[in-house]
């Protein structure tokens, strides 16, 4: 049996802004950086034997100080990256529940149902995802760093939750779910770790997510 921990990245500038990120890059902000930092000192501790990250810059720059504490190399899967989000990305939230308000609701309360121009499907993404986690081996403990579509996605897949669900699923900057793995079945074991956050998390309420 494996522990998999999936932590999203630490709070970027397009974060605390209110932007769409998708596959746009936006450094940590100064926060996002302490939440790295807390993160790395959680999970030193955990005696993973791998830590593996999203491609884009957020994720590694949260990941890196976890493979250096762990003393462990930086892997990379492309399976992990967020969902791009088409012409929504570097847009402001506010923007677009002006512009595009259709669209905006029908994200809100039927995610699976949209699918982005030049971009990806909630589909598209839990399908990547589902391709990591049949991949991920069931006899080491690993940290992933990734994004908060996948984040929430894992934790549906899981526990079987369909997609209309999405937002339920909590997906902290800094936080992480984990899970036990055994004979290729991935269990639940808690949402939403965040404990070592205190004093450090990310206003959600603001993000454009």
């Amino acid at each position: 049996m494996a522990k998999v921990y999936v932590a999203r990245h630490g709070e970027t500038e397009y974060n605390r802004e209110g932007r769409y990120q998708g596959r746009r890059d936006s450094a940590l902000s100064a926060l996002g950086r302490r939440q790295a930092a807390a993160l790395a000192e959680k999970l030193a501790a955990s005696a993973a034997a791998r830590v593996i990250s999203s491609p884009l810059g957020r994720s590694i720059e949260t990941a890196r100080p976890i493979a250096q504490r762990l003393g462990v190399a930086l892997e990379l899967d492309e399976r992990l990256i967020e969902i791009a989000h088409g012409p929504w990305e570097g847009r402001l939230r506010v923007e677009l529940e002006r512009e595009d308000p259709t669209r905006v609701a029908m994200w809100r309360s039927a995610p699976q149902a949209v699918r982005f121009e030049g971009g990806e499907s909630v589909r598209g993404v839990d399908a990547r995802w589902r391709s990591f986690a049949a991949a991920c081996p069931a006899n080491l403990d690993t940290i992933v760093v990734t994004h908060d579509i996948l984040v929430r996605l894992a934790i549906l897949a899981a526990t079987n939750r369909p997609f209309a669900r999405l937002w339920d699923a909590p997906a902290e900057n800094g936080a992480y779910a984990l899970f036990e793995v055994e004979n290729g079945q991935w269990r639940l074991i808690d949402e939403c770790c965040s404990e070592h956050l205190a004093g450090m998390r990310a206003d959600l309420n603001r993000q454009a997510l």
